[in-house]
């Protein structure tokens, strides 16, 4: 690193905002006696210290209790969550420390125009931040760094007085400019891979943007809905004639996943393939079977998808 950019990353880690333990209770409703044990125990968070030892944790500590808290939420006990928390840093490309900083800044910095605009009910505002943040970043970046955080974040506190409401507006304004993108994807390609969900506790928007970030110029994607059966899954696709079959999920796998996945792929006439968080809890499990995992990351999963459907993916 040049002189600088040491200079620039030191200024911006005196300039980090750091939190006493309290405060990071109030503000993720997580007790300090659990955060000292996630921190004790599991490694889950790594606060810095001041010299009479007290913890004081920055805002990155404070995204990752939310994550912790997200995936206890989807049934993950906290014992696993620390290997899915290394795998989602893993899938990410690896940047300089001084982007990093300036790239977190920024996602901080639209999380909370969109926050804003959803906590006034402002939904003319809200469409403008969201075509002024496509206007700038791709679009894998502003589902995972801007939007899908602060959705998720709603999501866990919505039992708040007030955020149950705020979610709801977000959810459908997402859930209504994601459909209609899959609608225009759809229209311009031949190619097709369907998409289904794994489980009834999926998320729609969630099953949606995966079939967002799944798809490309080569390829489109077709979203069945939620409630779809998983012993018909061979009927729709004799019908359909896709190119491949991804399940999702973002929920810990039942105890006969695996076998059930092993007879529908024998049953299919397309590759079968997982995608979302099952896909990283089952990895170890389905590795040399026929099923594919693409991970939960929007670039890894596509280009994953793209290997797959080439022949070129060891699954």
């Amino acid at each position: 690193m040049t002189e600088s950019g040491a200079s620039f990353a030191s200024g911006a880690l005196k300039q980090e905002e750091l939190f006493p333990i309290r405060e990071v209770s109030r503000l993720t409703g997580v007790n300090p006696v659990t955060l000292r044990a996630w921190e004790r125990r599991y490694g889950l968070i790594q606060p810095t210290r001041t010299d009479s030892g007290h913890r004081l944790y920055s805002m990155t500590d404070v995204d990752s209790v939310r994550s912790i808290l997200a995936w206890i939420d989807r049934g993950v006990p906290v014992s696993k969550v620390g290997k899915l928390l290394a795998k989602g840093g893993a899938a990410r490309v690896p940047v300089a420390p001084v982007y990093r900083e300036v790239a977190s800044g920024e996602w901080n910095e639209w999380q909370g125009r969109v926050r804003h605009a959803v906590s006034r009910f402002d939904e003319a505002e809200l469409e403008r931040v969201y075509g002024q943040v496509f206007s700038t970043y791709p679009l894998h970046a502003v589902f995972q760094d801007v939007l899908m955080p602060v959705w998720q974040e709603l999501l866990v506190r919505q039992d708040e007085p007030g955020v149950g409401s705020e979610w709801v507006l977000l959810d459908s304004f997402l859930r209504a400019r994601v459909l209609q993108r899959l609608q225009l994807a759809r229209d311009s390609q031949q190619a097709r891979v369907l998409l289904a969900p794994l489980s009834a506790q999926c998320r729609e928007l969630e099953l949606l943007v995966t079939g967002l970030l799944l798809g490309s110029s080569e390829l489109g994607v077709s979203v069945l809905g939620l409630g779809q059966p998983l012993d018909e899954l061979e009927l729709v696709c004799g019908k359909t004639l896709p190119q491949a079959l991804v399940l999702f999920s973002n929920h810990p796998p039942a105890d006969n996943l695996e076998r059930e996945l092993g007879r529908l792929a024998l049953a299919l006439d397309c590759p079968l393939a997982l995608a979302g968080e099952v896909s990283d809890l089952m990895g170890e499990e389905l590795a040399g079977s026929p099923v594919a995992c693409l991970g939960s990351e929007g670039r890894l999963m596509q280009r994953r998808l793209r290997q797959f459907l080439a022949g070129h993916l060891d699954t």
